[in-house]
């Protein structure tokens, strides 16, 4: 039987008036006609209309962000509407509090959706419709004045019959049964696992989804990375049995006295040195049984002092084995870290093989704050191009031994700007300029990887740094094609002055005393435009593609009204999806922590992939604060993306054609 849409199908209806079989002169003629058509259509194919999930996070358990859908495509994405809303807490919860941050991305597995609520509960709904199924059961008997926040995703489990949703909810690892909305009793401790009572500082972090590979589920933990004392918990990472809850292995983020990395902490700094948090969402390569954790800065952020030596697994990509925890390989790409470069984004593990750098590999590919992506063979580790280690400025802060190198990658090249120089700050006018110039005389200004610098009563306040450490590419990370083996990576391009003082109270010679975006000119950015951007990388040649803004940025501000600018883009952290022609993704909304001053905004728009142009937006009542997700249901694509602001209660809202 002939599919609707075929050539055959779609020729019969131009000749269906004649009543007779076409000549062959028709027959060309009017296959030309129609292959034309579907050439002009942008596809020349049919539209994908079973049903899809979205079972993990990034959509797979490899963090890709890509569903190879195109219902919705470059044709027809300006009839795009929304197809429902959802509150952040379903109304079945009276005088909740919590945050309009609403940073999660549900999953839809066999036909129903999961997400976490505003408050870190779990609901369940219908993804045509957005109608409650259930909602987890709140821990007593009443859904009246509660509390919470959510984190930015949940994982999934089945086995036979049973299947369950795992949350992380004020400290605890949780447990539902993903049918009825009930805590599985049979894990852990009726249904949790307590991380709390390790010590005062020390809290499971809750925000990024746990990682289900095989037989455990792996959760991270943090504890505080900018603190003014020395001795902190660090942020170990937990395996736990899926079944029962049990715990299968720890990994020591600082490893201790004959752990491998030990020497790299000098003296006995790795006995009281904290943080080196595994926040970020892992990535698992479920055929492998290994695990991916981007790691970050140990204590102090910003001072390095008392934990001098490069410092592992700190702001390491390491490879671990599910089944055990055993590290497999690891790769520092920050040494003995000052700026709070924790690597911020899952990392990227593309379906099968990838021909990169002439060679079919299996890669991981990791974005960064720092601007750079780090590309390596994921069984092995090795580099997929060379990576060098480069010279840096030294520190001049009393006690502080910066490494004297840092790792570069020779491709791709950076996909932000990297470093502040008299020649990178604002200038759209002769005004502006002199005014940016005066401003950065307080500054310490260098390349990329200048440390921090202490503050001067009436000298410099510090250190320009760019990226800063809420720029870059962050917690929403990338999206990748398996299909033309593109990255798309949206970074934000925001300085921050990293100024030390001694603190008031601790044992730490110094802390951060400025952790701010640089205010420029009248309230504008500090330094030239765009101040967010998606750049497209072709990583079987590790080449750039195409670069562009995302966001109207502050092209309308009075100062530059007159100006008739183009797009300056807006520097909100968001996360894009990827289908098979389009880029959605919106501006990030400045509820968002660190969002600087007129950044962010409300608009989602869709792009085309092949080029990055802007096909389609819409502006919502607020600005995305959640990572989008994509699938079928129905015979309907559906794009649902998290909102939220500080004058608009969080939502979901779905969209379709």
């Amino acid at each position: 039987m002939e599919k609707e849409g075929t050539l055959a199908t779609g020729f019969r209806r131009v000749c269906s008036a004649s009543g007779r079989s076409p000549s062959r002169r028709e027959f060309l003629e009017g296959a030309a006609v129609f292959t034309a058509a579907l050439l002009a259509s942008g596809t020349t194919e049919p539209a994908a209309t079973e049903d899809t999930e979205w079972r993990y996070y990034g959509n797979d358990s490899g963090s890709n962000k890509y569903a190879p859908l195109n219902q919705i495509n470059r044709r027809n994405v300006g009839q795009l509407r929304i197809a429902w809303r959802r509150p952040a807490v379903d109304a079945a919860f009276t005088n909740p509090t919590f945050s309009n941050s609403y940073e999660t991305t549900p999953l839809l597995i066999k036909g129903v959706m999961y997400v976490s609520n505003g408050m870190g509960f779990v609901e369940a709904f219908e993804p045509d419709t957005g109608k409650t199924i259930w909602i987890q059961e709140p821990p007593g008997t009443s859904r009246a004045n509660l509390t919470g926040h959510a984190p930015r995703g949940i994982a999934y489990w089945s086995s036979g019959s049973t299947a369950r949703i795992f949350i992380f909810r004020e400290q605890s690892l949780v447990a539902v049964d993903a049918h009825t909305g009930e805590l599985a009793s049979d894990f852990g401790d009726h249904g949790q696992i307590n991380m709390e009572g390790k010590g005062p500082g020390y809290s499971v972090y809750f925000l990024s989804p746990p990682v289900v590979c095989r037989d455990v589920v792996i959760i991270g933990s943090a504890s505080s990375d900018n603190a003014s004392v020395k001795t902190q918990y660090p942020g170990d990472v937990y395996a736990f049995d899926v079944g029962t809850g049990e715990l299968r292995w720890t990994f020591h983020v600082i490893p201790r006295r004959g752990e491998f990395g030990y020497d790299t902490w000098q003296g006995d700094s790795a006995s009281y040195t904290g943080a080196a948090n595994v926040w970020a969402p892992f990535s698992a390569d479920q055929e492998l049984g290994y695990i991916y954790l981007p790691g970050s800065t140990p204590t102090d952020d910003w001072y390095g002092g008392n934990r001098l030596g490069n410092g592992l697994f700190g702001e390491c990509l390491t490879c671990v084995e599910a089944s055990t925890g055993r590290r497999v390989w690891s790769f520092q790409s920050v040494h003995h870290g000052l700026w709070d470069y924790d690597l911020p984004a899952a990392p990227i593990l593309p379906p099968g093989e990838v021909v990169m750098n002439g060679r079919p590999v299996k890669p991981v590919i990791q974005v960064t704050k720092t601007g750079f992506v780090f590309a390596f063979n994921r069984v092995n580790g090795e580099p997929i191009w060379p990576i060098e280690e480069r010279p840096v400025p030294a520190s001049t802060t009393p006690g502080e031994h910066a490494s004297p190198t840092q790792p570069f990658p020779t491709k791709p090249a950076p996909f932000e700007r990297q470093g502040v120089s008299l020649d990178d700050l604002i200038d759209f006018t002769p005004e502006i300029h002199a005014e940016a110039l005066r401003l950065a005389k307080q500054y310490v200004l260098g390349p990329l990887f200048t440390p921090p610098s202490v503050v001067v009563e009436g000298g410099t306040q510090g250190t320009a740094v760019l990226p800063g450490w809420a720029g870059g590419a962050n917690w929403g990370g990338a999206s990748f094609d398996p299909e033309t083996g593109t990255l798309y990576v949206p970074s934000v391009t925001d300085p921050h002055v990293e100024g030390l003082a001694p603190p008031k109270r601790g044992d730490e010679p110094y802390i951060r005393q400025k952790l701010i975006s640089i205010p420029g000119p009248r309230g504008l950015p500090f330094v030239k435009p765009p101040y967010g951007r998606i750049t497209a990388i072709d990583m079987k040649t590790g080449e750039h593609i195409w670069m562009v803004p995302n966001g109207d940025g502050p092209r309308n501000h009075p100062a530059l009204i007159d100006l008739n600018l183009p797009p300056l883009g807006s520097s909100g952290r968001v996360g894009p999806v990827l289908t098979k022609e389009l880029l959605f993704i919106g501006d990030g909304d400045p509820v968002i922590v660190a969002t600087p001053p007129l950044g962010g905004g409300k608009k989602f728009r869709a792009l085309d992939k092949a080029n990055g142009k802007t096909l389609w937006e819409t502006e919502f009542p607020a600005g995305q604060t959640g990572t989008p997700m994509t699938y079928m249901c129905k015979g309907r694509q559906y794009v649902v993306v998290a909102i939220g602001s500080r004058d608009h209660t969080a939502e979901l809202v779905a969209l379709s054609l």
